[in-house]
């Protein structure tokens, strides 16, 4: 497949891209949840004198989901194939620098922004890039090293075109486009420093189509294309009028982003969120309850009716006022009236679809925490029950992250050149810092293992109890060996406590060695 690189020709496929879009109706759906999610669900309705109350259970349950997803934290663990010791020291290396590359681009932040944008919007995608700019990669300012950090950005899913946009999974694609806004004059100097000619005829558009997009005026829409050629990723980025960033090689393998739908709809690649189709459900709610405060309002207070032949001067309310009447004033001239009660299948009903909507959804009573906890393990069995329907979301939410994982090893081997880092601990127990180049992961067969939730928790809570039953037994009687098999993070200062015990024990080992010394030298010769 012959890729296209002119700027009228990426802006064809952005165009068909945004036909394809649109005649899935996906940019009104999506404004359309973030209302609901974000509680303006009487958007567009004109009844002026109408109370409009919202009984949002859509946002909860969402909230619930995201929580459920992603309340665990992630581990990351690396293995070689052939499980060669020799490689340990450089995989628990990489270790500690995926888990840098997770604080230094904020992840946990945005894997949390990025179920919420799944739920809600129906896909989520992440975007990695490497910072060339970024101090943080230099240890003390050493200029031998190579600057730059991994950095990550959260993609709406309209800003996000497939050129194969029956298929979900990102590497099967020939070509992606992501679609930017960029002021005026940083997309004129951008195309300035990669000598394009043509940087004055930048002038700025709207967006096309998108939510909340009322307020962008003096911007530029810029489209960058990636793909793969022999075997490796190029990318590229345009406008209308022309090209900003020529097109290069990045290096990688795999395509610099992640993708997620939150439920799969078969021949596309955009998913189904969890609020699309309940939304007539909330609406139904919001009716019910207008009307109902309607009633109270104009109905649950009683009115008097009188006889305006009786009272010329009409009816007052003022304590201790004077009434004239024409007539005789025991004759019965006002009573109190009561419109009947609203029905109670109103209320009924309302509580009714909601509890249907919730259970649904996923999200019964007794997950949300509505139920009093009269029997424990009814409630333990029926919270894992009601968290069965997220397992497929879970699932694919590990998958989104494994393949960060792989992203981020493909970004240290082209861009992270000779850095310093740690490789263990000398027998001293001081920490190794030496100069390593990243390049050299070409040659390491890597098998990644991605743990996340409660299993790594859990794993490190067996293994520290594991370790204290077997000291405590006498089947482990050295404790620098039991010191160093606690997971870190559970011992302050583990490696003061280690280089101590350490240095003990040499100057046990060195005083026995000299009174043995001193009981030899004292006997007499044979």
């Amino acid at each position: 497949m012959k890729i296209r690189l002119e700027a009228d020709k990426i802006w064809q496929e952005y165009q068909e891209g945004m036909a394809y879009k649109e005649g899935l109706d996906l940019f009104d759906t999506v404004q359309q949840c973030e209302d609901f999610f974000v509680g303006d669900q009487w958007k567009g309705c004109e009844a002026k004198d109408l109370d409009k109350p919202v009984m949002n259970i859509l946002r909860r349950v969402v909230t619930f989901f995201v929580a459920s997803i992603v309340s665990d934290d992630i581990g990351i663990s690396l293995e070689t194939f052939d499980r060669d010791p020799a490689a340990q020291p450089v995989l628990r290396m990489l270790e500690d620098q995926l888990d840098q590359v997770m604080e230094n681009a904020k992840l946990r932040p945005k894997l949390r922004q990025a179920i919420r944008d799944a739920a809600v919007d129906g896909d989520c995608c992440l975007h990695y890039w490497f910072d060339t700019e970024a101090s943080q990669g230099r240890l003390k300012g050493n200029l031998d090293e190579t600057p730059g950090e991994i950095r990550a950005e959260l993609l709406e899913n309209y800003n996000v075109f497939f050129g194969n946009a029956q298929s979900p999974e990102v590497e099967r694609q020939p070509w992606i486009i992501l679609r930017y806004r960029m002021d005026l004059t940083e997309a004129r100097q951008l195309a300035r420093s990669q000598g394009v000619e043509e940087w004055e005829s930048i002038q700025p558009d709207e967006q096309e189509r998108g939510v909340n997009t009322e307020y962008e005026k003096g911007k530029v829409t810029v489209l960058r294309k990636y793909w793969k050629e022999n075997g490796t990723v190029h990318h590229t980025e345009v406008c209308r009028q022309c090209v900003l960033r020529k097109p290069a090689e990045t290096g990688y393998r795999r395509y610099p982003l992640v993708w997620m739908p939150w439920e799969k709809v078969k021949n596309q690649f955009h998913g189904k969120g969890a609020i699309a189709g309940l939304i007539p459900n909330q609406i139904f709610i919001n009716k019910l309850y207008a009307m109902a405060m309607r009633h109270v309002m104009m109905c649950a207070f009683p009115k008097v009716a009188y006889n305006r032949a009786m009272l010329p001067g009409g009816w007052t309310n003022r304590v201790g006022e004077a009434i004239p009447v024409q007539g005789d004033p025991n004759v019965a001239i006002g009573q109190g009236l009561r419109v009947p009660d609203m029905s109670a299948q109103v209320l009924q009903m309302i509580q009714q679809v909601a509890k249907d909507t919730r259970d649904t959804m996923g999200a019964s009573d007794a997950s949300l925490g509505n139920i009093k906890p009269d029997n424990t393990s009814a409630i333990v069995a029926t919270q894992k029950a009601t968290a069965m329907p997220l397992e497929l979301q879970k699932m694919a939410f590990y998958e989104l992250v494994e393949d960060s994982v792989r992203i981020w090893l493909e970004m240290m081997r082209e861009n992270y050149g000779l850095r310093y880092v740690r490789l263990g601990q000398d027998e001293q127990g001081q920490d190794l810092v030496t100069l390593f180049d990243f390049a050299g992961l070409e040659e390491l067969d890597l098998k990644l293992n991605v743990d996340i939730g409660a299993s790594t928790y859990w794993s490190e809570i067996m293994q520290v109890n594991t370790m204290d039953n077997l000291y405590r037994s006498g089947i482990i009687n050295d404790p620098v060996l039991y010191l160093e098999s606690i997971p870190k993070g559970y011992i302050r200062n583990q490696g003061d406590l280690i280089r101590q015990v350490k240095q003990e024990k040499q100057q046990a080992e060195m005083l026995a060695g000299m009174q043995a010394m001193g009981q030899t030298g004292g006997a007499p010769a044979t």
